[in-house]
């Protein structure tokens, strides 16, 4: 009988690298850039499942996504975090595509501006690269800080979601 709570991963190519997508029975619970340490996102260790139903559909909507096909995403999530981590996190998911917001700003949305350290704590747990679109906040003076993917692929992302144009993947 296969364990509910067991994690599955599936690589998922991309014009920003390799990402490692990870579910649960109930949702996506991680996008992991190639080579990071998952141990950030303090999850259990997956098993590859390339035919995971989640996995799949993660994998065609951030296809969708490079092809400036799509700016929202349809994946059911199933956040793993503290309390405080996890409505950062769904704060992040109000930031329309293509805004930036600064750490503040998403202080002020939580209601209390004293929270940017703790928010700078949060995103840098979220384990939703992309999706839960942390690229999206930066800097008091606009200036790219602090993602996980690094810098670059950040301002990848914010360009795509800016109208540049992605390099083809295939």
């Amino acid at each position: 009988m296969e364990d509910p709570k067991q994690l599955v991963y599936k690589d998922v190519a991309s014009p920003v690298g390799l990402v490692i997508a990870i579910a649960s029975n109930k949702g996506l619970v991680a996008i992991i850039w190639e080579g990071e340490d998952y141990k950030r996102t303090k999850l259990s260790v997956p098993v590859k499942d390339d035919k995971h139903p989640i996995l799949i559909q993660t994998e065609k909507e951030l296809n969708e996504y490079f092809n400036n096909k799509r700016t929202t995403f349809d994946i059911p999530l199933d956040f793993k975090g503290t309390e405080f981590q996890i409505r950062v996190w769904e704060a992040l998911l109000k930031i329309p595509y293509g805004v930036t917001k600064t750490y503040g700003d998403l202080a002020r949305i939580l209601g209390d501006i004293k929270a940017v350290r703790a928010v700078g704590g949060a995103l840098n747990k979220n384990p939703i690269s992309i999706i839960v679109p942390c690229h999206r906040v930066v800097g008091i003076s606009g200036n790219l800080v602090g993602f996980a993917g690094g810098l670059n692929n950040k301002s990848i992302l914010l360009d795509l979601e800016q109208g540049f144009t992605m390099p083809s993947l295939f």
